[in-house]
């Protein structure tokens, strides 16, 4: 009779653990670390883009000086704005995002002022950059879509019971912090696009 109480004990124990978050909990926090890195890979990808797109502008649009200045700018704001993703802060990560949508907000505006110049978008080698460009845009969208997801389930395995109890009593891990877009990114989504035909 102890023995099958023993068992049982045992048997309820692990139960216990499996349920609990014991494993989940730090997976998980693995799993958006690693997702928040593949975001930081992709626009380090699109950064080193950039610099091969600006000369190739450069040979076109001579007297666009000012507008490939501040693509150059921000490219070294963004690629100079490092983050750990084992530490994010709400804090880093809104500079971080921010630095981004600045790189992002140059680069529309190059892509505007290169609509002036048909021999530029005639050109062989602005139009495969302008294709990676845009596949690595892509793959940014992806990226921190996946990493929003993670933030998600981690949010919920430390905040929600059972997990929340786990984590309360064994790891005191602390919500992260959600991916937001920036204001500037939010002006932009919250006007209407002006449709001309």
């Amino acid at each position: 009779m102890k023995l099958i109480s023993k068992a049982m004990l045992v048997g309820l124990t692990l139960a216990f653990l499996a349920g609990c978050g014991f494993q989940s909990i730090p997976q998980t926090k693995n799993s958006t670390e690693a997702a928040l890195a593949e975001v930081s890979n992709q626009y380090k990808r699109r950064a080193d883009l950039i610099p091969n797109l600006v000369n190739v502008v450069k040979g076109y649009a001579k007297h666009e000086q000012d507008t490939l200045t501040q693509v150059t700018e921000a490219r070294a704001k963004a690629t100079a704005m490092n983050i750990d993703p084992s530490k994010v802060t709400p804090q880093q990560l809104a500079e971080y995002q921010k630095a981004q949508s600045g790189l992002s907000q140059a680069l529309g505006r190059l892509m505007v002022v290169t609509e002036k110049y048909p021999d530029l978008k005639a050109d062989q080698n602005f139009r495969d950059l302008q294709a990676q460009l845009e596949g690595t845009e892509n793959r940014i969208t992806v990226a921190r879509q996946r990493y929003i997801e993670s933030i998600k389930e981690f949010n919920n395995l430390v905040t929600v019971p059972p997990t929340s109890w786990t984590n309360s009593v064994m790891y005191h891990f602390e919500k992260m912090p959600q991916w937001d877009l920036t204001p500037e990114e939010k002006a932009t989504a919250e006007k209407a696009p002006e449709v001309k035909f």
